[in-house]
């Protein structure tokens, strides 16, 4: 159906910042939401298949965490604590401990930063230039990592670097996985490089990257090259940082991306969907050895949020208590690979990316895959692009989305797309 979302949004082109970007695409005035599902102020409702850039992972308002952050927050629960201990801390790092940490042999320690996954990869680029003394840090092609200075100085997008002001420095950028083309293995490139004391790359304090590429374009990493991205790490003395801030808590179809690829992150940054419900709330996972911190040397006034750990603790013990939940992500990435190939089929060279929950199309154009968002949100379907081009359709529906919604959103999906390739066929 088409939906009629008229409203009036002069406020916002009157006294909100240009810099607003998704409001452009979803020209709707948003007032109530609840699993998978938006309303809007003119009474029209959309199926979400972009929950937030994945902070909404377990979709809009879970009754189970709303009942118990409206319990804290009615019987006076402490709202802002710097990072002095609380009740609800010791909850969430207990629950932590015992269902994500213990379970796979980790030992880290749990770092609160700032609420934005930005600020939890600032923490780790500094932590690891403290602890080796280096400054480089190897970041990959198409990676992205946040809009903060030293974030941005490892994004790849040259639109977003461009708006920094100063030179991005202290940073090389190398080959991810298949961006020079199936014919070309980046791994032994890399490594030829790294070895070769004339290449011009100073030794390394990290590598940091993303194993599925969430704003890059939806590029998963095999196991084989991200082990040896990790065996170079090790050869080289520098620390391995896996984000996860996207990634992680489920949508590529574990609690971490790098769950089953045999490998332990020295740091993992992480973000979006840590809280449960859409609370700020960051942290920074650290092997032990490398916690070298002094007191207050990464700091912030919001350095952990009381009400995202109430919600966090419910979350982990609702969905990761035992592996139902990790078996219905599979049975779900399976519904969607099968949706998104029907896409593929429509359009001539068109591909799949990702894995798990983390899957798009890239139907190599921007201005086709934004064709096919625009259409799929008038017929009441929030999905957004992706790619350095924004080649890329990306789906990230909540992993929570009832399968009966969810193979109807993909329906809806198919039906733009078709729609939006028969127009562009139409105009050539």
């Amino acid at each position: 159906m088409t939906t009629d979302t008229s409203a009036d949004t002069t406020i916002f082109s009157r006294r909100e910042s240009q810099v607003r970007s998704y409001c452009r695409s979803f020209d709707a005035v948003f007032n109530r939401a609840s699993g998978s599902t938006l309303h809007d102020s003119q009474g029209n409702s959309y199926t979400d298949f972009l929950s937030g850039c994945s902070s909404l992972n377990y979709g809009h308002n879970d009754p189970d965490m709303k009942a118990a952050l409206v319990e804290h927050i009615t019987n006076d629960g402490i709202a802002h604590a710097l990072d002095m201990y609380t009740d609800p801390k010791a909850a969430f790092l207990e629950t932590f401990e015992r269902l994500v940490l213990a379970p796979r042999g980790m030992d880290h320690k749990v770092m609160m930063t700032g609420p934005t996954g930005a600020n939890a990869v600032e923490a780790a680029i500094k932590l690891a230039r403290k602890v080796t003394g280096r400054t480089n840090v190897i970041s990959f092609t198409n990676g992205f990592h946040g809009m903060t200075l030293g974030a941005l100085s490892l994004t790849g997008n040259s639109g977003k670097r461009g708006g920094a002001g100063v030179p991005l420095n202290g940073v090389t950028h190398l080959p991810y996985e298949g961006s020079l083309g199936d014919d070309v293995d980046t791994l032994a490139l890399i490594e030829t490089m790294l070895d070769n004391d004339s290449s011009g790359i100073d030794a390394p304090a990290a590598f940091i990257l993303e194993l599925v590429q969430g704003e890059g374009g939806l590029t998963a990493a095999s196991p084989e090259w991200v082990q040896g991205i990790a065996r170079l790490a090790r050869k080289h003395g520098a620390k391995l940082i896996v984000d996860d801030i996207q990634a992680g808590i489920g949508r590529a179809g574990s609690f971490f991306s790098f769950d089953e690829m045999d490998i332990e992150p020295d740091m993992v940054p992480m973000a979006k969907s840590l809280s449960g419900f859409g609370l700020p709330f960051a942290m920074l996972l650290v092997k032990p050895e490398l916690d070298v911190w002094k007191p207050a040397e990464h700091n912030g006034t919001f350095r952990g949020n009381t009400h995202a750990f109430v919600t966090a603790r419910v979350a982990l013990e609702k969905f990761w208590s035992d592996d139902a939940f990790k078996t219905e992500i599979a049975e779900k990435a399976v519904v969607l690979r099968d949706g998104l190939q029907r896409i593929a089929d429509l359009i001539p060279g068109a591909r799949l990316k990702g894995r798990g929950m983390m899957q798009g199309v890239d139907v190599g154009s921007g201005a086709l895959a934004g064709a096919i968002c625009a259409e799929a949100f008038a017929r009441g379907l929030v999905i957004e692009t992706s790619g350095a081009e924004d080649e890329v359709v990306k789906v990230l529906a909540p992993l929570t989305t009832p399968m009966e919604q969810f193979a109807q959103g993909l329906e809806t999906l198919l039906g733009a797309a078709r729609a939006s390739t028969e127009t562009k066929i139409a105009a050539e």
